[in-house]
């Protein structure tokens, strides 16, 4: 499966578990992860990866500045997903 497939599939999961989710084309900052995910007052993004793929070094980054803001963040390789 591509990244979009994987992503698509966690999008459908999160909205059937009650999460307003966003697919985040295009932003001012490079690097932020592909879904934003939004549920009573919690918000976590999700870096969506193949079962092959990795982070590149602008979307550690990003992950590590969000997380200092005390931002949920999570990356997918399939259908796996981790928090970071």
């Amino acid at each position: 499966m591509k990244e979009q497939d994987y992503q698509k599939k966690i999008s459908d999961k999160l909205e059937r578990e009650g999460w307003y989710v966003i697919k985040l084309i295009k932003t001012n900052k490079n690097g932020i992860p592909d879904l934003i995910a939004i549920k009573e007052d919690k918000t976590m993004f999700i870096e969506c990866k193949t079962l092959k793929g990795r982070l590149s070094k602008i979307q550690e980054y990003r992950i590590k500045e969000l997380t200092s803001f005390g931002i949920d963040c999570f990356v997918s390789f399939g259908d796996e997903i981790k928090k970071i």
